[in-house]
């Protein structure tokens, strides 16, 4: 039952990251490779950053196609003229879209990656499961916005990074008491809320012009 729920996480964060990576390179009126690549990038780039730093070769992504399967066909949907147009008729909705799926891509991502730590190294300390998972959080966006000309936006974006941190130290820190299941949902969770009242409330951390 547990390798099933975390099936279904990772295939919904999959989604998710590829929604938000093919609208990225929609809104940057690229071709249908570009969509592609850019919404596959997003969804698998954080997880092949994660494996390579968990020593983890090749990358899962590169061992089950199911992942890339389902980034490539979540991109060349989007890309469908009838779907652009939906999504693109108004700027709200898009950028609604676009937060609600990258948001979703976070808060799963961040704490699959601890999952993937934990189940590589079993002594592992705290401060690794937390690098590892915002590393596999952040990093899908990071490439995203790299490869789309974009000031990443982990770095000007509401609060993002730092609510990846704070997910995955609460998933980490509660792993051995609350079980695998409960801690990973109760960190992705509050990686989610935290985004969501960022974005509503406006947070975000002091900059360099304030």
């Amino acid at each position: 039952m547990e390798s099933v729920i975390i099936l279904a996480l990772e295939l919904i964060g999959t989604l998710a990251f590829a929604v938000s990576g093919a609208m990225t390179g929609l809104k940057k009126n690229m071709d249908i490779f570009g969509v592609c690549i850019l919404g596959l990038t997003t969804a698998v780039g954080g997880g092949v950053i994660r494996d390579l730093i968990l020593g983890n070769t090749p990358p899962a992504t590169f061992q089950d196609p199911i992942y890339a399967t389902v980034a490539v066909l979540t991109s060349l949907v989007l890309f469908l003229p009838r779907v652009r147009r939906l999504l693109m008729w108004d700027q709200a909705l898009f950028d609604l879209v676009l937060f609600l799926m990258d948001t979703a891509g976070l808060g799963i991502f961040t704490v699959v990656g601890i999952r993937t730590a934990y189940a590589h190294v079993p002594q592992a300390t705290v401060f690794l499961l937390v690098f590892v998972g915002v590393i596999t959080g952040v990093g899908g966006g990071l490439l995203r916005d790299m490869m789309a000309g974009d000031t990443p936006y982990i770095f000007v974006k509401h609060i993002y990074a730092s609510a990846s941190l704070v997910g995955a130290l609460l998933c980490g820190l509660l792993w051995h008491y609350a079980g695998e299941i409960p801690s990973m949902l109760l960190g992705g969770g509050a990686v989610i809320l935290i985004r969501c009242l960022s974005a509503h409330f406006r947070w975000n951390l002091p900059r360099a012009h304030d």
